[in-house]
């Protein structure tokens, strides 16, 4: 029956949306009435088409009975048939727990394949109001652990169907403030981070639907494991990220060094930034020389049609201590730089004339010295042009940069068109900020196009408020599709491509591996510092990431930030959590391992490190279908990555060899942590990282040594 009525309600759109596309329009105002409607039958059409999986996975008898599903649906006669999971009235299908249930009797689960359900789990709140015939019917085990024992795919699916009460706390959390979610390996904290984005979408569409919400993940390839469960939950107004690609442009993969990384990540950073901004902001001196003019100590002078014109060391002062007086990003405090320094020239000029010009006169003068090749370079050696990337680069390719110690700069100190690093990127965040890029021959026709945009969005807001369609689209979004012929562009895709565009909210996963220049690059994307903050203190394998959650945000909202811990792991099962909880104790005893709701099919296990080939196809052979993963130092990589190149993408290749960064956030039916002495000793976060190697399996752990096996490991069978 329900997915009888997704049939009517997609031929339903389908109709109306050809409908609109066949509608002649002889104005404007028509035409834009039209695109509006067609953008919602669209819209509504792509949540119809992503719901067709599981389109109901629930129901609760409370008496009345509720089918609870991905969106909600209604009868031909308009009653409610199926409720979306996000509605108020689906809450208690969540939230009832047995200490607890409110008005629920009775919680089924569905599971379906394709459209025909394969399996039931009924859960029992009060038996007492159920009747002898439904007594009878009850059938099926925890819909949970059934989900558990499923083989990996190499992307996360959806839990909106096994959702527990823990995980629908910080779910349906309020949207203002900062929430951090606190949780150990397999809690579940990140699908419920994507639940919950998909749900602040759904209940906050007016405040979140116009800026977005960004996600922003520990690599490329946890965006993509991650990436469908937004889309099937029907939201798309979301941008997903690493560090490493939030500045556009610039998608940077490599990592620094441990050291490099803790001084390229501290806030002290921010202070080297500015200094090297301020020392390109000269006055005149001998040591500065360029090809079309002479330097002298007390001055500049620039040849310009037989004739040499002076700028005094006082003027260049001036000049640049009243550029400096406007407290603005360099590029823009440089077009007062060059005024001055021009107006300067221009007077010189006159007084070589024997004339004295009015302003007028002096303006004339100015703007055709500024069209003199010589002219311009030497005012650009004395306050330039910068980028971001000319700034960082320079920076990095200096062996004194200010605020350093020698030591320090030596330490940074890499050639001039080496690759951009993870942790460069917040570092050009800052330059921009410091710089401002406003002043380029791009910004320039950027602030046409922003006047042109500005016209069409008021005559777009005109015609929202006369059609009223106000609450169905805005006028941003109405004068970019009007106004542009190729395909429309997306919330999302605006977002990304727009350094300084300010999200509706944002999910931060892994969080603590990032570093405090990297938290200040993402507060600048969330002004209103609103918040999901996800992450688990004992797994930072970062050298500059998180020690605290206080640490971190206490910057940012001082003391304003609320916690929800996730205490149960679902995924990882008893008897491997036990060996990686002795890892934790070892390498932070005040830090507590999650409880494991699961027995495993074998104990964990020891073994030399021998003929890998013939291990890696015994434990093919043993988890049927499902992956493997071979987590392993960093330097032990690329060999083995040529032993095992991948056959598919790495998310759907069924051998992954990772290090253990790049198996963040990832989940292997069966796992091979290869030299666990060398992890330990790879980084002062080694302990750190062999307890997430360990917690990425679901059902096998085997650790591969060829020395003696680190004590904190003595649990493993041999």
């Amino acid at each position: 029956m329900l997915y009888d009525r997704l049939d009517e309600a997609r031929a339903r759109t389908v109709a109306a949306l050809r409908t609109e596309h066949a509608r002649r329009t002889g104005t404007r105002q028509a035409l834009v009435e039209r695109e509006a409607a067609a953008d919602e039958h669209v819209r509504r059409l792509a949540q119809l088409t992503g719901s067709e999986r599981a389109l109901c996975f629930g129901r609760i008898d409370a008496p009345e009975s509720l089918y609870i599903g991905r969106i909600g649906l209604r009868s031909t006669e308009g009653d409610v048939v199926l409720v979306d999971w996000r509605a108020p009235a689906a809450r208690p299908f969540y939230a009832a727990t047995p200490s607890d249930p409110g008005p629920v009797v009775r919680r089924r689960h569905l599971r379906l394949r394709d459209r025909v359900v394969v399996g039931l789990d009924d859960e029992v709140f009060d038996l007492s109001q159920m009747t002898e015939t439904d007594r009878h019917s009850l059938v099926g085990e925890a819909a949970l652990l059934a989900s558990l024992r499923r083989g990996r795919t190499g992307r996360m699916g959806d839990v909106v169907a096994t959702i527990q009460t823990e995980q629908d706390r910080v779910i349906r959390s309020g949207l203002p403030g900062v929430l951090v979610v606190q949780g150990g390996p397999g809690t579940g904290k990140t699908v419920a981070a994507l639940h919950r984005a998909a749900y602040l979408l759904y209940t906050h569409r007016a405040t979140l639907e116009r800026r977005g919400v960004l996600v922003v993940g520990p690599n490329p390839t946890f965006l993509r494991y991650i990436g469908q469960v937004l889309p099937s939950l029907g939201e798309t107004d979301v941008v997903l990220s690493s560090v490493g690609s939030l500045f556009p442009g610039v998608p940077a993969s490599a990592v620094d060094e441990p050291e490099v990384a803790i001084l390229k990540g501290s806030l002290r950073m921010v202070a080297v930034l500015a200094e090297a901004v301020r020392d390109r902001q000269r006055v005149a001196a001998a040591e500065i020389t360029v090809d079309v003019r002479t330097s002298v100590r007390d001055g500049v002078e620039v040849s310009v049609e037989q004739m040499t014109l002076r700028l005094g060391h006082d003027e260049c002062l001036r000049a640049r201590d009243r550029a400096r007086a406007f407290r603005a990003p360099h590029n823009v405090q440089r077009r007062a730089f060059v005024r001055g320094a021009l107006r300067a020239l221009a007077l010189d000029e006159a007084r070589q004339f024997d004339r004295t010009p009015d302003d007028e006169e002096l303006g004339f003068a100015a703007a055709r010295l500024w069209g003199e090749e010589p002219v311009r370079s030497a005012l650009d050696a004395l306050w330039p042009l910068l980028t971001p990337k000319r700034l960082v680069s320079e920076l990095l390719s200096s062996a004194d940069a200010a605020g350093l110690s020698a030591s320090e700069s030596r330490m940074l100190v890499r050639p001039i068109d080496a690759p951009w690093t993870i942790s460069d990127v917040p570092l050009l965040d800052e330059a921009a900020e410091l710089l401002d890029e406003e002043d380029t021959e791009a910004a320039v026709l950027e602030r046409a196009e922003e006047r042109e945009r500005e016209a069409a969005e008021l005559y777009a807001q005109g015609v929202l408020e006369f059609t009223g369609l106000g609450d169905v689209l805005d006028a941003e979004t109405l004068a970019l599709r009007h106004r542009d012929e190729g395909p429309a562009v997306t919330t999302a895709e605006r977002a990304a491509a727009d350094r300084r565009w300010a999200y509706g909210h944002v999910i931060v996963d892994e969080a603590q591996e990032l570093s405090a220049m990297a938290w200040r690059m993402v507060m600048r994307r969330i002004p209103t510092r609103s918040l999901t903050i996800v992450g688990d203190l004992a797994q930072t394998g970062s050298p500059a990431g998180a020690r605290s959650w206080d640490e971190m945000l206490d910057t940012y909202v001082q003391g304003r930030w609320r916690e929800e811990r996730l205490t149960v792991n679902y995924r990882t099962p008893l008897e491997i959590m036990e060996v990686a909880a002795d890892v934790l104790h070892a390498v932070a005893p005040s830090q507590h391992a999650p409880e494991s709701v699961r027995s495993g099919e074998s104990a964990p296990r020891a073994v030399p490190l021998g003929d890998l080939q013939a291990l890696v196809k015994a434990e093919l052979a043993a988890i049927g279908e499902g992956r493997l993963a071979i987590i392993c130092p960093d330097a032990r990589h690329a060999a083995l990555t040529a032993l095992y190149p991948l056959e598919a993408d790495l998310l759907d290749s069924p051998v992954a060899v990772l290090t253990v960064v790049q198996s963040k956030g990832l989940e292997f039916d069966t796992v091979l942590v290869v030299a666990p002495d060398e992890i330990l000793a790879q980084s002062p976060k080694g302990g750190h990282d062999l307890y997430v190697a360990i917690t990425r399996a679901t059902r096998r752990l085997t650790v591969l040594h060829e020395r003696e096996l680190p004590e904190m490991l003595n649990r493993l069978s041999i």
